[in-house]
């Protein structure tokens, strides 16, 4: 079976940034999204995660957010943004869409997962806590190897 896979990423970039409602210096805004792709696909390469979903999550997560504070439902408005440029912007088979709908809508309320690749998704975005201060707890990584990651961070 093939990976259908594509996206046409420079369109992509563009039309999240203008759905983006912060300032493009935010907290949550392409800086964290930018550093959330470039752990996830360190993340992926060593724990077999899909490349593309998360280099999607690192996008959408924080995209719907309408304000930088407590925001509950952004990462269901990011799954949204998502859904509705699927086809058109970018191309997922469904197992690996899901995944990806399912890691951005939880990415807040859930600590734990057993899909490598909804965990390097959260592992990835958890990673980049040190914007806001916060020192990555190896306790609260997925795999293996974002904990070594973490781990590293703490020191």
């Amino acid at each position: 079976m093939s990976d259908e896979s594509w996206c046409d990423w420079e369109a992509l970039k563009q039309r999240v940034l203008r759905h983006y409602h912060g300032a493009e210096d935010s907290i949550h805004g392409p800086e964290h999204w930018s550093r959330v792709e470039r752990f996830g696909l360190e993340i992926a390469e060593h724990t077999g995660a899909h490349p593309m979903v998360v280099r999607l999550f690192a996008w959408f997560h924080d995209a719907g957010r309408v304000n930088q504070h407590t925001d509950p439902g952004h990462g269901r408005r990011g799954a949204e943004l998502a859904r509705s440029l699927k086809g058109e912007l970018f191309d997922l088979p469904a197992p690996a869409f899901e995944a990806l709908l399912y890691a951005c809508t939880w990415h807040t309320d859930e600590r734990f997962t057993d899909d490598p690749t909804v965990g390097a998704c959260w592992d990835a975005d958890r990673l980049d806590l040190g914007r806001v201060g916060i020192t990555p707890s190896p306790c609260f990584m997925n795999s293996d190897y974002a904990k070594r990651l973490a781990y590293q961070q703490k020191r």
